[in-house]
């Protein structure tokens, strides 16, 4: 348990504590853009990879508390909560969005807002959180509510830390952005800043999005060691 929670901690620390703070706007300052992003890649890389292994090591260790069980209907919301979280990772990946790295040129467009924008300006870290509630609800034991909880709470709370970040950095430039769209989804439809267009879409990324569902629904057995259809 100790080499998982301090995976855990330090892959939300680097997140929560440098990333998205005036911690990161001092480095950059002093190391440059380019250096501090390799930095911070290397650091995120190296943390994903200890909390996996611990995880991996974790589960088959006696202090693995069970706290509730599976069942059919358990499973199958699961399955729905996946797709749900592919759908928001893949086409949030592939969406032109000033909240990207290096993609803060796209405020310069006119149609700036649109498609999963117009649901949220954060599709790929609500897909993550979709993703770690999904497995929070099927991994009732201690290693899997530290593993899917860590990241369950670094998605939510990335969001807000990278709208600081921009605001910060962009300053009057990204009010009119923020004011257009939303963090939480359909949160600007429902107050009627936006309007939902799934044709902007398009259709290639609902399609990826599914063949990646299907190799995963497939192959997760394989892939992670636990089957994903019930």
């Amino acid at each position: 348990m100790i080499q998982l929670t301090a995976a855990a901690a330090f892959f939300v620390l680097i997140h929560l504590m440098i990333s998205g703070t005036r911690v990161r706007d001092l480095l950059v300052g002093k190391m440059g853009e380019g250096p501090y992003m390799g930095l911070f890649s290397l650091l995120s890389v190296t943390g994903l990879t200890w909390m996996i292994m611990a995880y991996g090591q974790a589960r088959t260790e006696v202090w693995n508390t069970v706290y509730w069980g599976v069942g059919d209907a358990t499973r199958h919301t699961q399955l729905l909560l996946q797709f749900i979280a592919i759908v928001f990772v893949v086409i949030g990946l592939t969406t032109p969005n000033p909240t990207s790295v290096k993609q803060e040129g796209v405020l310069q467009r006119e149609d700036a807002v649109k498609g999963m924008l117009r649901i949220t300006r954060h599709p790929f870290l609500w897909g993550v959180a979709i993703w770690a509630i999904g497995h929070l609800i099927v991994n009732g034991d201690r290693a899997g509510m530290t593993l899917f909880g860590t990241m369950l709470v670094l998605a939510v709370a990335g969001t807000a830390s990278i709208d600081a970040k921009r605001r910060r950095a962009l300053g009057a430039a990204w009010e009119p952005f923020a004011q257009q769209t939303s963090n939480i989804p359909f949160a600007a439809i429902l107050a009627g800043r936006q309007t939902l267009r799934l044709g902007e879409i398009g259709l290639w990324r609902p399609l990826t999005a599914l063949v990646i569902y299907g190799v995963l629904l497939l192959g997760h057995g394989h892939l992670f060691g636990a089957p994903a259809l019930p």
